[in-house]
């Protein structure tokens, strides 16, 4: 659904993976400033709304689900990830329950195969799940002059560290951006929450991300996995690689020449010399470091090693360190003929 805030004046549409919404409204950098330095509105209203009542709703959640959410307080906001029995991300959510609801939005198109697995687990459960993204749509409030009131016309918010998702009547999206817009919100496109979202580490699913994806490879072990709860499927392979193995890829970011007058192409292939070591997620400008991107590389790259991106060279920025999992630490026991030879 194209958004109606795209006739806004100076209004540029974006291409993949943001098809419906602004990329820009004329002066990204600035706008990029608005985001980080005092307060900026942008329109995420091409993401995917669900929403979930009944009152098994939260343990049914915290049973399917990487995250601890069966005691989850309203208002809190949380990730959570659906994993494949063999471990692999097959979807990332946000979420935040209202006491009566839980509200979810994800990338846009996930909402139709996340409905149909969650309503194939159902089953006898007092769970309503419905896919209402006709009817709803994301605003993202960001920057440290944010105000508090900021959710008040809102039917939910999710406040994370990297700004508040806020789910609105679709039929108010202009009434309400232009309420924000009045009390000192500036209007920022993708291009601008895209380049802080990079610089911020965050991967996107998708775009960042494959079908072999595991938790590990990404960061989101941190946050969007409980380690210490119960079962869920694909949580054997969160264990395993969490305590005895290391993940076969890491996400970094390229700091990119800039001496180039392009960006790579998202999945375009990262080269160590002459042997291809992954692909490229997302890349944008920053309006302080300049061309970035996001990567998924194999783990055995050295961290030092300067890398191509479709002739683009690029130093990485360390996200996930190659040692990520194996936390247990088993210590080597010698024989005591061993311990006699060595004293």
């Amino acid at each position: 659904m194209e958004s109606p805030l795209l006739a806004t004046t100076g209004a540029v549409a974006a291409e993949f993976p943001d098809v419906g919404v602004a990329a820009h409204y004329g002066d990204p950098y600035a706008e990029q400033r608005a985001l980080a330095q005092t307060a900026g509105l942008v329109d995420r209203s091409n993401r995917d709304i669900v929403k979930i009542t009944g009152p098994d709703r939260l343990g049914w959640l915290n049973s399917l689900s990487t995250q601890r959410l069966d005691q989850l307080p309203p208002g809190r906001a949380e990730q959570t990830l659906i994993l494949s029995p063999h471990g692999h991300v097959e979807h990332h959510l946000s979420l935040v329950d209202d006491g009566t609801h839980t509200w979810i939005h994800v990338e846009s198109g996930e909402a139709g195969t996340l409905v149909g697995f969650l309503e194939s687990m159902r089953f006898m459960l007092k769970v309503e799940v419905a896919d209402v993204s006709a009817d709803f749509a994301v605003l993202t409030a960001m920057g440290p002059s944010a105000h508090p009131g900021v959710a008040d016309s809102a039917a939910a918010a999710m406040e994370f560290a990297f700004g508040t998702d806020l789910v609105v009547e679709r039929g108010q999206l202009e009434r309400t951006a232009s309420a924000l817009r009045l009390r000192g919100f500036e209007l920022a496109g993708m291009w601008a929450h895209e380049a802080l979202r990079i610089a911020a580490h965050r991967p996107r699913f998708g775009t960042d991300t494959d079908h072999k994806t595991i938790p590990h490879e990404v960061g989101w072990i941190e946050s969007a996995v409980h380690l210490d709860k119960g079962c869920y499927r694909g949580q054997e392979t969160v264990a395993r690689v969490h305590n005895l193995g290391h993940p076969p890829r890491r996400l970094v970011m390229l700091h990119l020449d800039g001496s180039e007058d392009r960006l790579p192409d998202h999945a375009d292939q990262v080269r160590r010399e002459d042997t291809t070591v992954g692909f490229v997620g997302s890349a944008a400008r920053h309006y302080e470091l300049g061309p970035i991107a996001l990567a998924m590389v194999k783990r055995t790259v050295p961290v030092t090693a300067v890398l191509q991106v479709g002739g683009i060279s690029a130093s990485q920025e360390v996200i996930v360190p190659p040692d990520a999992g194996a936390n247990v630490k088993v210590p080597l026991i010698r024989r005591r003929g061993d311990l006699g030879q060595r004293a």
